[in-house]
């Protein structure tokens, strides 16, 4: 007998997979954890409720999600392995994960530590840009989708939402959202047929939100409501529910949780970065040279069209940025080798937290995540002219920004005016 919602049988069979118990019940049909003859490879197999076969919209999304998960093969994303009809009721068959969803891992471990988390979330973005990749948007990136193994691997499962950008894999209607609205981005409301990339990116930092602080976002608030709050950012910053978050993570969540998806990470791959503060991408050093992760080459032209270079480490140049020692740091390049190539800051990990503060007028008092930073010390960078590099050095410390110079030279002024000015009382009053 085919599973309903109101009941609770099961088959003994399905096709040539031997049924041997119940995984769980969704929106759409019971999980359950078999056994293929052929091979004795144990599976999990989706079937469909029996009262859902008359809905083609249901029936196409069962095949959506069967030719998404098996396009993609990548060890943190749940492969689909077989596609069937066992008495008129569609199945879907998926490799066996041993292990549980990683709503019910939040709701043992409160909260759940930051290296954890973000280790956890790291292999979930690894699943979703090699999706993202493929042209495919998941659109529904939550706790529940996400199943974690007894190796703590994170595993993205639940394709049956996903979206492929460049094709007509959608079946969403226009005008309709989809997704569960606590984890989904608020354009993903109005229309969920326009769902991108950066859709999944909120989905993402909701649900390390949620991982880091044990709070669901906008848990209380009707669907009506939680958009209302979502375009308006109103959420309880992360760090301010759980102090053990450090500044970068917590600014990393809200990024990529901000209202006008422009603001947020283009990619997972940016996400990750701006989590740790470090480039995911591989330095190439020259033959038999190696290049060093600390230190940066900077260059820039000052209002006179004057050329300028230095050099220094992460410390370092974050410093002379939040001081203002570089000018407009939003025209800054800054390559890993004097030769190039040469990236805007904004490019880059290491300093698009403090950039994009500048941009918007934000705090800029995070630093590097001490975990993954090792410890910088203060060093003097070398300043040249040009394409040549000199030895001059200046310390940072020592330089100071224009509005200093103005007080200075303005103070110089004033007092010299005081005195002149007394010298001259003094002079006809004798």
């Amino acid at each position: 007998m085919p599973p309903s919602r109101q009941t609770s049988e099961l088959p003994d069979r399905i096709g040539s997979y031997a049924v041997l118990g119940r995984i769980a019940d969704g929106g759409m049909g019971s999980v359950v954890k078999a056994r293929n003859d052929s091979n004795g490879q144990l599976v999990a197999i989706k079937l469909m409720y029996r009262e859902m076969t008359d809905n083609p919209i249901m029936i196409k999304r069962f095949e959506q999600e069967f030719r998404a998960a098996s396009k993609i093969e990548h060890p943190n994303v749940v492969r689909a392995l077989d596609y069937g009809e066992w008495e008129g009721i569609p199945y879907l068959v998926m490799e066996f994960v041993d292990g549980e969803p990683l709503s019910k891992v939040i709701e043992k471990e409160s909260p759940m530590g930051e290296v954890e988390g973000l280790k956890l979330i790291a292999q979930v973005a690894q699943g979703l840009h090699r999706a993202h990749k493929q042209n495919l948007v998941h659109r529904d990136v939550k706790p529940d989708n996400i199943l974690i193994t007894r190796e703590r691997m994170a595993r993205i499962t639940d394709l049956g939402l996903v979206k492929e950008q460049q094709g007509d894999l959608d079946l969403t209607r226009t005008g309709r959202g989809l997704g569960t609205p606590h984890f989904m981005a608020p354009e993903q409301f109005r229309n969920a047929k326009n769902a991108t990339v950066r859709c999944d990116i909120y989905s993402l930092g909701a649900t390390l939100y949620s991982m880091l602080t044990r709070v669901t976002p906008f848990k209380l608030a009707s669907p009506l409501d939680a958009w209302m709050r979502k375009i308006h950012n109103e959420f309880t910053p992360p760090r301010e529910i759980n102090p053990k978050i450090s500044e970068r993570v917590d600014w990393a969540i809200r990024r990529a949780m901000s209202a006008d998806p422009m603001l947020r990470p283009g990619s997972c791959r940016e996400f990750i970065e701006d989590l740790t503060g470090r480039s995911t991408r591989k330095s190439t050093a020259p033959a038999g040279g190696t290049v060093d992760k600390e230190t940066w080459y900077l260059t820039w032209r000052d209002e006179d069209d004057k050329f300028h270079s230095v050099m220094g480490t992460i410390g370092a140049v974050r410093r002379s940025l939040k001081e203002g020692l570089l000018g407009d740091a939003r025209s800054v390049k800054a390559g890993r080798k004097k030769e190039g190539p040469y990236l805007f800051l904004q490019e880059i990990p290491e300093f698009r937290d403090l950039i994009l503060a500048i941009s918007t007028g934000e705090s800029s008092d995070r630093e590097t995540q001490p975990d993954v930073s090792s410890a910088i010390t203060p060093q003097t960078i070398s300043t040249g002219s040009g394409s040549e590099w000199t030895r001059k050095s200046k310390t940072v410390a020592r330089k100071q920004p224009p509005w200093r110079q103005i007080l200075i030279v303005g103070s110089i002024l004033l007092v010299a005016a005081v005195v002149v000015g007394g010298v001259l009382i003094y002079a006809f009053s004798g």
